[in-house]
């Protein structure tokens, strides 16, 4: 944000070419994923948790249901670890609405609406530092894996599309938690509503069974959710025991469609937020 657009923000809303502005907009986000990267750096605690609750996800769920559970795969682990990290990053979008209720409580969302920045900046800035964390929480699950067995079948190149799906799945459920938060009535009830959306779609999926295994009327829903398409996506390409392409369309379709509601509706909350 420079001199010359504090100085003169009227003037350049009416003047400056489309592409100006979207630099403008991409200047402004990157100015706010870094002050939220830096926010999340700073408290030991919350990047503490944030590491080792997934890493417990992943060696509590391999050891304890490993046998118990019949899946396609031989091995339990390989089944479960790509549906663990979906799960992983639904859980932390949540966070996603904790932290804006946050802002909003402290008055950080008033001091932003002050300046002469892009509105969607503030959102896309958050979504995008979740995206980051993400990605790493993701990666850190990944070698985790590996050394208890897990691996890649499929290779490296499949591997790198599997992770990178399972994290643009998070950015989309990042955006839907940022309507959350932006609605909700302070963080405590964001945190709630977090909890209360994710915990039956993250466990009524393919997450860790098969849908094959339940009820017929459960299947269906499971069948048709956006956390059971990104799951399979990320196994099919993890694994290679089948076709890859339709899954991963389909999971990308569905994030996509996720998006499509969910900024635009987050960018008029923001807009209309206490």
């Amino acid at each position: 944000m420079t001199a010359t657009r504090e100085a003169a923000p009227q003037a350049l809303t009416r003047d400056q070419s489309v592409l100006t502005r979207l630099r403008w907009t991409a200047s402004d986000a990157a100015v706010v994923t870094g002050r939220n990267l830096r926010h999340f750096v700073r408290q030991p605690q919350l990047l503490l948790f944030s590491t080792v609750q997934p890493v417990m996800f992943v060696l509590l769920f391999a050891f304890v249901f490993d046998g118990a559970i019949d899946v396609p795969t031989d091995d339990y682990l390989q089944y479960l670890l790509p549906g663990i990290f979906v799960q992983s990053v639904a859980f932390r979008a949540g966070q996603t609405a904790v932290g804006l209720a946050e802002d909003l409580d402290r008055g950080v969302i008033d001091r932003f609406r002050t300046l002469p920045m892009a509105r969607s900046a503030v959102l896309a800035g958050r979504t995008f530092a979740d995206l980051i964390r993400n990605l790493s929480i993701v990666v850190l699950m990944a070698g985790v894996g590996l050394l208890i067995g897990f691996r890649f079948e499929a290779g490296p190149a499949m591997a790198l599309a599997a992770i990178l799906v399972v994290s643009v799945f998070g950015y989309a459920l990042s955006w839907v938690f940022a309507y959350v938060g932006l609605r909700a009535k302070g963080a405590e009830a964001a945190q709630s509503a977090g909890f209360v959306v994710m915990f039956p779609l993250v466990f009524a999926s393919s997450v860790f069974v098969p849908i094959s295994s339940m009820p017929p009327w459960l299947a269906t829903f499971a069948g048709a959710s956006p956390i059971t398409h990104a799951a399979d996506a990320a196994r099919a390409l993890s694994l290679g025991t089948g076709p890859a392409l339709a899954p991963t369309l389909l999971s990308l379709a569905s994030t996509a469609a996720v998006l499509a509601v969910f900024v635009p509706l987050s960018v008029r909350a923001y807009r209309r937020a206490r």
